[in-house]
């Protein structure tokens, strides 16, 4: 079973940068397109970019676009997510999920979860 580990939270300043991982362990992310999404309370889960399996297409929300980049390092078994220009509503736990080959929007097709990390946006 795919279990998949994020990293790179933490506390920046507005108008910063973050890079987050998405490790695999225990199996390849090989095959897999990996979606990134991110949460704050009281809210749904919200997608903010998804990268296929093979690294060709990438897709990012409108809330985001220009911001962020998604990345993928199959050799590494690791997908990155490089955030620039931060602002505080971006302020979020930033999952990290697979699902077969091609990217999606929806939480539902997503088959396996990391356990979260938490970026703060704030002075």
């Amino acid at each position: 079973q795919l279990q998949l580990v994020e990293s790179g939270g933490g506390l920046v300043q507005p108008r910063g940068s973050q890079r987050l991982s998405c490790a695999a362990s225990r199996s390849t992310l090989n095959g897999y397109a990996i979606g990134w999404f991110r949460q704050t309370p009281g809210k749904e889960r919200e997608w903010v970019s998804c990268i296929s399996s093979r690294g060709g297409s990438t897709n990012y929300a409108d809330s985001v676009k220009g911001r962020l980049r998604i990345t993928r390092d199959n050799a590494a078994n690791t997908v990155y997510l490089q955030m620039n220009s931060l602002k505080p509503e971006d302020t979020a736990v930033y999952y990290c999920a697979a699902k077969w080959y091609s990217c999606s929007g929806d939480v539902s097709d997503y088959m396996y979860w990391g356990q979260g990390t938490q970026v703060t946006v704030s002075s």
